[in-house]
């Protein structure tokens, strides 16, 4: 199996044979060997697709344009601050910019833009270019939230946490509903799951 870039709730990009769900892109991040350069981004337009469009075949590293990187899924893109194309995946693109005018208050909905801006200010710390994260109880989350505990990365989930891995989700840990986490997922995609979106799930976690 060819090795990919997957990426990890936590926004790593890990070079691993799994490819996932979803595929996504923050620009051109190899060099004309295919191999991965320092940067992690070359845009704040992150946005997430579906492996498979109108027949359409890409070069996963075309050189110079950009870099597929590939998830778990779609929780597992929104946690790493990645929003749905609006291009390959417009009725999700559409739900979601509903959502997200629903749970900020907005008259309409927002552009990409102004969703990209927010989300980069959310999702990386400019001193550290390390992802941010924030302190946040198990009850108050919405499902397909992402969240640390302990040693684990893990899905929320009718309430319980299911750890991931690359290849799917584990058992659920059933735990109080004040039990303290770790948040991943960017507040105002946070916010967006409250108000409903629902991202495409592995199969493992529908279990």
């Amino acid at each position: 199996m060819p090795l990919r870039n997957r990426v990890t709730p936590e926004g790593e990009i890990v070079v691993h044979p799994a490819r996932g769900l979803m595929m996504g892109n923050r620009g051109c991040l190899h060099g004309l060997g295919r191999d991965l350069g320092v940067s992690r981004w070359r845009s704040k337009l992150w946005i997430c697709c579906v492996l498979s469009w109108k027949g359409v075949r890409r070069d996963p590293m075309p050189p110079g344009r950009w870099t597929a990187l590939f998830f778990l899924d779609e929780a597992t893109a929104l946690a790493a601050g990645h929003r749905p194309c609006a291009y390959c995946r417009r009725a999700d693109y559409r739900d979601f910019t509903g959502r997200w005018q629903v749970a900020h208050g907005l008259a309409g909905r927002p552009r990409a833009g102004e969703m990209d801006a927010r989300l980069h200010a959310e999702r990386v710390d400019s001193r550290t270019r390390r992802q941010r994260t924030r302190p946040a109880r198990l009850g108050d989350l919405p499902d397909a939230a992402m969240v640390r505990h302990g040693d684990a990365v893990c899905l929320v989930r009718a309430g319980s946490l299911l750890p991931w891995t690359f290849a799917g989700y584990g058992t659920p840990r059933h735990l109080p509903a004040g039990t303290a986490v770790e948040l991943l997922t960017p507040p105002a995609i946070t916010a967006v799951l409250g108000a409903g979106y629902r991202p495409r799930l592995h199969p493992s976690a529908l279990a």
